[in-house]
């Protein structure tokens, strides 16, 4: 006889993996991660890709990009059945929003150091809205967001009927 392991399980495998990822990111969000680097570019282009869009959404464009671009990947490979990008593309995702929860909270402070010293999307906008008094707000609710995707990629097993895909390699049939 042939043990083949528990295929109810093997579902789980990426949650278990990013179970201490996202406690770990949750703990140390002020702290710079190698995922900041790739978060920079995905910023950066989405200034540019904003940018026909006037001054505000320009400025935007760098937080919109930083959500837009892994919630779509997150949402493709979940109608594609492939579980495993499904939650890594919504930890990328819950990653970025503590990562702007960090550049919110910045606002006021402009600590943070700059792409070629440019301007402070952050301060500027909420400037502009006449909020910045209120930066610790708009930080605390990109950390709540975070924690909710995140909880979110650790239970996404659970929204996968029939067949599913852990990764592109590995088709086979939940019974």
């Amino acid at each position: 006889m042939h043990f083949t392991g528990f295929k109810p399980f093997s579902k789980w495998k990426c949650t278990l993996i990013l179970l201490p990822v996202c406690i770990y990111f949750i703990a140390e969000r002020e702290q710079y991660s190698f995922l900041d680097k790739v978060d920079l570019i995905i910023h950066e282009a989405g200034h540019f890709v904003f940018a026909l869009f006037g001054e505000f959404i320009h400025a935007a464009g760098g937080t919109l990009m930083q959500i837009i671009y892994p919630a779509l990947m997150a949402r493709y490979f979940y109608k594609s059945g492939l579980l495993s990008l499904t939650q890594i593309f919504g930890f990328w995702l819950g990653q970025n929003l503590l990562n702007l929860s960090v550049y919110a909270t910045d606002a006021s402070a402009r600590k943070l150091p700059l792409l070629g010293g440019g301007m402070h999307d952050w301060f500027y906008m909420l400037s502009r809205l006449g909020i910045l008094e209120h930066a610790q707000f708009v930080s605390g609710c990109f950390v709540s967001l975070a924690i909710i995707v995140f909880a979110l990629v650790l239970i996404t097993p659970l929204f996968f009927e029939g067949r599913i895909r852990i990764f592109v390699e590995e088709p086979y049939t939940i019974n």
